[in-house]
């Protein structure tokens, strides 16, 4: 741990390390790529007394004394890095003292949960393009008296700030979408209209109105507890920009509806909400486990472990909501391929119209432009030749009965048989009827006679 605490290296000694030999370096002069990927990654250090108090501090991942435990947070970038990428960013970050396999198992994708070097690993990281809304990577290493945890961008009140800087402590005035910033006018604030948009997404207050961790479990609560607002906002603003598609192809025509066909813009949508619904799958995986093994630990409190299966509850009525929004996609899908449809059917009507207009002149075309003797009205009326019209006539009708046969027949041959059994029903109950009629006639024979009736 004294490692971790060292000054970083200058240039000078790099350049020097670099000239020994491999075997001859010690482990803690290796390290010379700390600097290599110097603002690609954010770092935040807080350090908590226990008491409600929090400070930030230098990133020497260095564990807590006492009731004190740190905070290490890692943001990678949101862009188009490859996984071995944002492993290497990791790595120039966390080792030492971490070794290669903890910092692997923090940067895999897919659900995790279990003890790594004695320590409390578990991530929610859903594979995907690192540039989409829609990817969500968290993970986390808890000791006693540390918690490192790595995001892929910024997560929403996943930090603290102070009480005072908080937007929503003071009523603003909202202001139409202008250039420039912010602005405060006389004893209030003035805020953007997109702003207020972005704060009614939300649910949940700023950083600034977070309870500060006086444990590590209230930390552990804390960074589930942010993963679960995050989901919900996306969720929230996904929602709101369903009902306002909704109310513009309401109010649209023709022209957004096949612009909205064109961009396949529902099926991208129901993309991001499988990639959504894939996310809260593995929290709903990863969660219950994390639960079962910090209840075992002595420094993990009995209330947390109520709020983790509390955020659990969550979690499962996220699930329940992405489903809901997944058939309204559905719904205004299918209402848009059914208007494609009609479009399709209007066309293909117009089109059968003109075929009526042109039909019968077709017909006349065609008799009249035969290559055949006795074709009235052309003056071919030799004796050798008169026959022709009349025989090619009578081969078209015998060709148009036939062909309306074979489309008749199946109609026709239903009916038959339909009709040949109704009359065997009807046959079947004349015999049993006459059947019946002597059966009672003998059975009165026999009451005259005094017999027994048989039953």
């Amino acid at each position: 741990m004294d490692l971790a605490r060292e000054e970083p290296i200058n240039d000078l000694e790099a350049d020097e390390m670099e000239r020994q030999p491999l075997g001859d370096t010690p482990l803690r002069e290796r390290h010379v790529y700390r600097t290599q990927y110097q603002g690609m990654v954010r770092q935040k250090a807080y350090i908590f007394d226990g008491c409600g108090n929090f400070y930030h501090k230098e990133w020497d991942l260095a564990e807590g004394r006492g009731n004190e435990f740190c905070w290490y947070h890692v943001e990678l970038p949101k862009g188009n890095e490859k996984l071995a990428q944002s492993a290497q960013y990791l790595i120039s970050v966390l080792c030492p003292p971490l070794k290669l396999q903890d910092i692997l198992s923090l940067v895999s994708n897919g659900p995790f949960c279990g003890h790594v070097d004695g320590a409390l690993v578990f991530r929610v990281n859903s594979p995907g393009p690192p540039s989409s809304e829609f990817t969500f990577r968290i993970a986390a290493r808890v000791t006693e008296n540390s918690v490192i945890t790595v995001s892929l961008g910024r997560v929403p009140r996943l930090g603290f700030s102070q009480i005072g800087q908080s937007l929503l402590s003071e009523i603003p005035r909202v202001e139409s979408p202008s250039p420039g910033s912010e602005q405060k006018e006389g004893a209030g604030i003035v805020i953007r209209e997109h702003v207020l948009e972005f704060l009614l997404t939300m649910n949940h207050s700023e950083e600034a109105d977070n309870p500060v961790p006086k444990s590590v479990s209230n930390l552990v609560v804390h960074i589930v507890d942010t993963h679960v607002d995050h989901l919900q906002d996306v969720l929230t603003k996904l929602e709101m920009d369903l009902d306002s598609v909704e109310l513009q192809l309401d109010k649209g025509g023709f022209a957004l509806k096949k612009q909205m066909l064109d961009d396949r813009r529902f099926p991208k949508m129901h993309l991001d909400l499988q990639r959504l619904l894939q996310v809260i799958a593995h929290g709903e995986q990863v969660f219950p486990r994390v639960k079962e093994k910090c209840s075992s630990k002595h420094w993990f409190a009995s209330e947390d472990i109520n709020s983790l299966e509390e955020l659990i509850g969550r979690l499962r009525r996220l699930k329940d909501n992405v489903g809901f929004i997944a058939n309204r996609v559905t719904a205004i899908q299918a209402g848009l391929d059914s208007w494609q449809a009609e479009q399709i059917n209007r066309k293909l009507y117009y089109l059968s119209f003109l075929s009526i207009i042109f039909l019968p002149l077709s017909i006349i075309t065609g008799v009249f432009g035969m290559n055949v003797g006795g074709v009235p009205w052309t003056g071919q009326n030799a004796p050798e030749l008169r026959d022709g019209f009349r025989n090619v006539m009578m081969l078209c009708l015998a060709m148009l009965l036939l062909v309306l046969l074979c489309f008749c027949f199946p109609a026709l041959y239903s009916r038959v048989a339909a009709w040949q059994r109704i009359r065997t029903v009807g046959r079947s109950w004349s015999l049993n009827r006459k059947s019946f009629l002597k059966r009672s006639v003998q059975n009165g024979a026999v009451q005259d006679r005094g017999g027994y009736l048989r039953i």
